[in-house]
C-alpha cells in the first residue's frame, strides 16, 4: 500500500473511531433510570409450571410472542434439566399479560442430540426464516425410565445422571421455521461444542446479526482449568444463523461468574449490547466488533430488588435470564426470570419511553 493512502487510512479509521464514541458519549444507552414498577399484569405465573427464560418477538398478526421454558411443579424447581419444555404464549402488549398458546418444543427422547429437556429459547428473525434457539441434554448411550428422570430431578446436583452426564452433555442448538406458528424442523446436530474460553457445556444461547452481516452467537461454559465453579461467557462466529460457529479465543467475559446473556445490535450506536445476570444485579456489557467487550456505563442496570405498583418490592431469591425487548430501536420491556421460595414466574419491566429520542 502507498505510504500516503496508509497513514491517510489510520487517520480515518482513528477519526471514525472518535465520531462513533462522540456519538455514543452524546446518545448513551441508559436503562437504569427507564425501568418502570411491576404490575399484576406484567407478572406471568402459572399454577402447575414453572416459568423460566423468555424471549419476545412481534408477529406479523400485530400480536407479541413469548418464547419461554416452563416444567412441571410436581417434580420440583431442578426438573428443569430433565422435563423441560419451550412453551410459545400470545398477547397484545409486549409487558403482558400472557395466555399459553401451545409448547413447540419438548425432548426428543433417545438417540437424538436433544434427548432430554428443552429450555432457555431465545426466537429471532433473521430474512424471512424464524430461527428458535434452545439448549437440551442427553444421557448418551445409557437407557433410563420416565421414573429413573423424575428421581434425578429430585435428588438433583448430586445424583450421578446429573453430575457425569445431563449437565456435561448440555448443548445449543436450534429450530427453523417459516411461521411463528410452525412447523419447527430442529437440526440433528447441536450448533457447536465447546472450546477455546469454555469448557464443558455450552448453553445459554445469544445471537445477533452485526453491520457486516455475519451472526454473533454469545454461549456460556465452565471456565477452564478454573479450580473454583466460573462460568465464562464466550462469543462464535458465522456466516448463517445456521452456522457453522467458529468459536473466538477471547472470552466476552472470564473475571466473574456470569450466566444468562442477551444481545442485540444497536444501529443508532453501532456496537453491540449485551445483558446478563451476575446473581446479584442485570449487567450490561458493549462491543464494537463483537469480539472485544467493556462494561457499558452504566454498568449495573437492575438491582436484585424490584419496585412494584401500590406494594413492597419484589426481593427475589434469584433473579435470571434477562431480555430487553424492542421496537424500532427502542428498549421497550425487560423480562427476568424471578424464583421466590417454591416459586418461579416471568417479570416483564416496562421501560419508559426515552424522551430524549428524536
Amino acid at each position: 500500500m502507498n505510504k500516503k493512502l496508509f497513514i491517510f487510512s489510520a487517520i480515518a479509521g482513528i477519526l471514525m473511531g472518535m465520531h462513533v464514541s462522540a456519538q455514543t458519549q452524546k446518545n448513551p444507552l441508559i436503562l437504569k433510570d427507564r425501568l418502570q414498577p411491576l404490575t399484576e399484569k406484567n407478572i406471568f405465573k402459572t399454577d402447575d409450571y414453572f416459568n423460566w427464560c423468555s424471549s419476545i418477538i412481534k408477529g406479523e398478526d400485530g400480536k407479541y410472542h413469548l418464547f419461554y421454558s416452563r416444567w412441571p411443579k410436581k417434580y420440583t424447581f431442578l426438573s428443569w434439566l430433565t422435563h423441560s419444555e419451550v412453551a410459545h404464549a400470545i398477547a397484545d402488549n409486549p409487558s403482558g399479560p400472557w395466555e399459553y398458546k401451545e409448547t413447540v418444543l419438548k425432548s426428543r427422547g433417545p438417540g437424538h442430540w436433544d434427548a432430554i429437556t428443552a429450555h432457555n429459547p431465545k426466537i429471532k428473525k433473521f430474512g424471512d426464516t424464524y430461527y428458535l434457539y434452545y439448549i437440551s441434554t442427553n444421557l448418551g448411550d445409557k437407557t433410563y425410565t420416565d421414573e429413573e428422570l423424575i428421581e434425578t430431578a429430585r435428588v438433583g446436583y448430586s445424583h450421578p445422571n446429573w453430575k457425569e452426564h445431563l449437565r456435561p452433555n448440555q448443548r445449543t442448538g436450534v429450530a427453523v421455521a417459516k411461521s411463528l406458528n410452525g412447523p419447527w424442523t430442529r437440526m440433528d446436530q447441536p450448533l457447536l461444542e465447546p472450546s477455546g474460553p469454555i469448557s464443558t457445556l455450552t448453553v445459554n444461547p445469544a445471537i445477533a446479526q452485526g453491520e457486516d452481516g455475519k451472526y454473533y452467537l454469545i454461549v456460556k461454559g465452565d471456565k477452564p482449568n478454573d479450580s473454583g465453579f466460573t462460568r465464562n461467557q464466550a462469543v462464535a462466529i458465522a456466516d448463517s444463523p445456521t452456522g457453522p460457529f467458529e468459536i473466538q479465543s477471547t472470552a466476552v467475559i472470564d473475571d466473574m461468574d456470569t450466566e444468562d446473556m442477551s444481545v442485540w445490535y444497536d444501529h443508532r450506536r453501532n456496537r453491540f449490547y449485551g445483558i446478563f445476570h451476575a446473581h446479584s444485579f442485570i449487567g450490561m456489557i458493549q462491543s464494537t466488533d463483537g469480539i472485544n467487550w467493556s462494561e457499558a456505563t452504566p454498568f449495573e442496570i437492575q438491582k436484585k430488588r424490584i419496585p412494584i405498583v401500590d406494594g413492597p418490592a419484589l426481593i427475589p431469591d434469584r433473579m435470571e435470564r434477562p431480555f430487553l425487548y424492542q421496537e424500532a430501536g427502542e428498549p421497550k420491556v425487560l423480562s427476568m426470570a424471578i424464583k421466590m421460595g417454591d416459586e418461579a414466574y416471568i417479570v416483564f419491566v416496562p421501560v419508559q419511553q426515552n424522551p430524549n429520542r428524536p
